[in-house]
């Protein structure tokens, strides 16, 4: 199944969590291996649009929230280099709206 093309990505999901430095579970150094920074943020979004939902989604449970899905594919970074991604997406019961929870290497 594939995911909505304009699925929730929250602006504070990229720039507060995923592309800032954290001392545990940081995901910050891993994607600057692909060129993904903060100042670039917009690009880590218009590239989970473009190459992460256009690929078919996976259930992987369903919660009290709602239906949990995961992609998994390679991402290319702006740099050129490809990194292998989990991506966990969410259609949430209450709302029936698609957002994006969160990405780690595969």
């Amino acid at each position: 199944m594939r995911l909505p093309p304009n699925s929730i990505i929250a602006t504070r999901k990229l720039t507060e969590y995923l592309l800032t430095f954290r001392a545990r579970n940081d995901k910050s150094l891993w994607l600057a291996k692909a060129g993904y920074t903060i100042s670039n943020w917009e690009q880590l979004e218009q590239d989970l649009r473009q190459q992460v939902l256009t690929q078919n989604a996976e259930l992987d449970e369903t919660n009290q929230y709602g239906m949990v899905y995961r992609i998994i594919t390679q991402l290319v970074g702006p740099n050129g280099q490809y990194l292998q991604v989990v991506t966990i997406w969410m259609i949430e019961h209450e709302t029936g709206q698609t957002k994006f929870i969160t990405l780690y290497p595969q």
